[in-house]
């Protein structure tokens, strides 16, 4: 339905220019959300909905739509936040400066890669809609293309994640290579047999780069601070509901296949809290708006993706269940609780910055009194973001701090020994996202107002483009007093699906919310701890901010991807420049020189090369007389010293062939050979006569041993490969079906026409069309040079 809307965008654009393009592309994702919202019930109760479409049979590649827990969660995050993210946009695109066709296009497909990724039952169709969000995104995020910071932007994310991708694309043929299927629901119920192959590993590391490059994991985060130079609608679109969740939803499909290893878990587990932990901390150190936001994603993704990790715990202890339980729902409930306030917080850093004119912090402040609704709005989100009651961060945040401290009680991976860890990084973490969330709301609307320092006089946004925020800051409210609708409506069957070797159906999950237990938890006391420790740091900023100074640059990973692509562009254009010398020749060599090492290695190396002396025909002597004649004639024409004498071996060459053939019972072929080269002889002569006379450079061709060399190895390749195809023949040859049918089908007596007219005749019919078009081609060349002699003649 988008693709399809995509389509007439430009038209609405273009002939409907007094009405914001916005108001009709607003239509679909409202409508697809409605109707993913009839599902809800049904899938509540543990139903699936399938459907299949048919794309390549030969290849079993079909687009399979699975409708399920987990997938119609994402569906309607992905229509639900982008209905409110296009009502922003239209309030926040000027109508008459900016190019609203390309936005919404490219906005459009992006959404339909992302319903497709997370539906996609099929490894090479997720793949496929997998790198198609890639591509989207990364016109959107360079869509001011004017602007170098977005064009670079666009380019980091693009590289990255199309690289993680390929990676990705990797551990999917291994799967296929261990199930023999390429669905998902199939390989999940062979994941007891899978986790014994030996490529089970392999498969492993590559989708999870794939995952960790999508979800902006430590160290391929560095993509999702510059991707920050999008238009705010696409910020708060990608990096808070869609893009970025890839990757989560990713591990999550797929936790039920890995979850046997443990390597599996530490990995997902580790890079998580890593990722947590080192977002956290540099968010405090940015001072643009959405920077400090993309580096608290960066952590709160992190935070998802650990929880994911410690799921898959439960896999391999039944003790595990009651403490570990928590992981799945938490991530999941996480997961909705970030889109909530994560889009309300991009949406308000983009108003800011629309009735401002800068993101800077240190030119911000004092704006609460100015802008009262979106300072309200950004409180809400900042709130639930450090985790503190009554808004949905705080229920999730202590489930998070629950399953970490329930690591460490486990005796098996080295949690005995290493789990300790888990829950002291999560404490440290959860302290650095308590001080940015304060940092991003107080260094705005609190303080001294700085009027001059304002690029425009502030005022509060436009009711338009303040709906979208102060909806999904209601939801952030709402959702604290009713978490376990929330629950057991859309977090259950999630958790159900990413965990089938635990509960049979959603209901069987059996874990209820609360924001009070009765008593006093270690969960509690670390929220205390962490307030308390939040407070005193966020006051005391100023004193160690410039901490973050001393942090050589040099050692950044910025700086790393900086060299690396410097080195690359350096270096590739020395080696193109080297190569591309403008030379036919030269690229001939190059291409024939690879082909050649590749065919004849691969048949030697895989003992692929065979003759079967039995199959092959008697060579008699004039046979071979005619193929000494043939080399020699070749000769010739490479070391004639007179242009006459090379057309004359050219002939000699082209004649012989046609004695072949009249030897191999081909008249038709030799008739047409024949033909052709008295052609060619005569043509050749007509041009000899108008051809400059040759100068002592050009009388003969110098003796190159690297060419000669080339040359005789392709010579030797071809005819490897000839007896090589001729005496394997895995299949029947197709000659045998034409002479069976060439009169009983055909009605025809000639084999050779028959095949040119019936059984190639599409190949036939466009041959005659190329030859008529060039034709056509010659013919208006001619009649333009005649038009330009007389005119030439009549000026004269």
């Amino acid at each position: 339905m988008p693709i399809v809307a995509a389509l007439f965008v430009p038209l609405f654009y273009k002939r409907m220019k007094h009405i914001h393009t916005g108001w009709f592309v607003l239509a679909v994702p409202a409508t697809l959300a409605i109707i993913y919202a009839t599902y809800i019930a049904q899938v509540a109760k543990g139903e699936v909905f399938t459907a299949e479409l048919p794309w390549i049979p030969s290849l079993d590649i079909s687009v399979i739509s699975y409708l399920d827990g987990l997938s119609l969660l994402f569906s309607l995050l992905i229509t639900g936040i982008g209905s409110l993210v296009v009502l922003y946009s239209i309030f926040y695109l000027d109508k008459h400066k900016e190019k609203l066709h390309n936005f919404y296009v490219y906005l459009l497909l992006f959404m339909s890669a992302m319903l497709g990724v997370v539906q996609s039952d099929h490894l090479i169709t997720l793949y496929f809609f997998w790198e198609l969000t890639s591509i989207s995104s990364f016109l959107l995020i360079g869509y001011w293309y004017t602007r170098d910071a977005s064009r670079l932007g666009a380019l980091k994310s693009m590289l990255i994640t199309v690289g993680g991708g390929l990676m990705m694309l990797g551990g999917f043929v291994l799967l296929y290579l261990m199930g023999g299927t390429f669905s998902i629901r199939e390989l999940i119920t062979m994941a007891p047999n899978l986790a014994e192959h030996p490529l089970f590993t392999w498969s492993l590391l590559l989708l999870l780069l794939g995952a960790f490059t999508k979800s902006a994991q430590f160290p391929f985060y560095i993509w999702l601070p510059d991707a920050m130079e999008a238009p705010t609608p696409v910020s708060a679109y990608l990096h808070s509901a869609t893009m970025v969740k890839a990757g989560i939803y990713l591990v999550a499909r797929f936790t039920p296949i890995f979850a046997a290893s443990e390597l599996w878990v530490w990995l997902v587990t580790g890079v998580g809290i890593l990722t947590l932990f080192w977002g956290s901390f540099f968010a405090v150190k940015q001072t643009d708006l959405k920077g400090i936001l993309a580096f608290s994603t960066v952590s709160q993704l992190g935070l998802i993706m650990s929880l994911l990790g410690a799921s898959a715990v439960a896999f391999h202890s039944n003790d595990s269940i009651d403490t570990i339980k928590y992981a799945a729902f938490a991530a999941i409930f996480h997961l909705i609780n970030h889109a909530t306030f994560k889009g309300s917080l991009f949406m308000i850093a983009g108003i800011v910055d629309h009735e401002t004119g800068t993101r800077d912090i240190r030119k911000l402040g004092g704006l609460m009194s100015i802008m009262p609704i979106s300072f309200t709005v950004a409180a809400i989100g900042s709130l639930s973001m450090a985790g503190l009651p009554p808004f949905n961060g705080f229920l999730s945040k202590e489930m998070f701090l629950t399953a970490m401290l329930a690591l460490q009680n486990f005796e098996f991976f080295g949690f005995d020994t290493w789990g300790a860890l888990f829950p002291i990084i999560a404490w440290i973490a959860s302290i650095f996202t308590f001080i940015y969330s304060f940092y991003f709301v107080a260094r705005t609307f609190m303080g001294n107002y700085k009027p001059e320092q304002l690029p425009h006089q502030p005022h509060e946004a436009p009711i338009g483009m303040l709906i979208s925020p102060i909806l999904l800051a209601t939801c952030v409210i709402v959702i604290f007093f009713v978490p376990n609708f929330i629950g057991d409506t859309f977090v259950k069957p999630a958790v159900q699906a990413i965990q089938p070797f635990l509960y049979t159906t959603p209901q069987d999950v059996d874990i209820y919310v609360s924001a009070w237990h009765g008593h006093i938890t270690p969960e509690l006391l670390m929220t205390v701890g962490i307030i308390i420790v939040g407070v005193l740091l966020f006051v005391t900023l100023p004193k160690w901010q410039g901490l973050y100074r001393r942090f050589p640059q040099a050692f950044t990973l910025n700086n790393a991807y900086n060299k690396i692509m410097q080195g690359l562009d350096v270096g590739l254009n020395r080696l193109s420049q080297r190569f591309m010398t403008e030379s036919m020749r030269h690229y001939l060599l190059y291409m024939f020189s690879g082909i050649t090492i590749i065919v004849i290695g691969s048949l030697f190396l895989k003992d692929a090369f065979r003759i079967a002396w039995q199959e092959t025909s008697p060579i008699r002597p004039y046979e071979l007389i005619l193929a000494v004649v043939l080399v020699i004639g070749t000769a010739i024409v490479i070391l004639a010293k007179s242009r006459l004498t090379a057309i004359i071996g050219l002939g000699a060459v082209g004649y012989t062939v046609a004695l072949f053939f009249v030897i191999f019972n081909a008249p038709d072929l030799a008739l047409t050979q024949l033909v052709i080269e008295t052609i060619s002889v005569a043509l050749f002569l007509m041009a000899f006569y108008h051809l400059p006379k040759l100068g002592k450079r050009e009388e003969r061709m110098k003796f190159q041993l690297n060419r000669a060399i080339i040359s005789i190895a392709v010579g030797i390749m071809v005819t490897l490969v000839a007896l090589s195809a001729h005496s394997q023949k895995l299949i029947p040859s197709i000659s045998k079906y034409y002479e069976e049918t060439v009169y009983s089908l055909a009605g025809g007596g000639n084999i050779v026409n028959v095949i040119l007219v019936d059984y190639r005749g599409f190949d036939t019919l466009f041959e005659i069309t190329v030859l008529g078009i060039a034709g056509m081609g010659i013919l208006a060349m001619i009649k333009l040079r005649m038009n330009r002699k007389e005119k030439i003649h009549e000026n004269k």
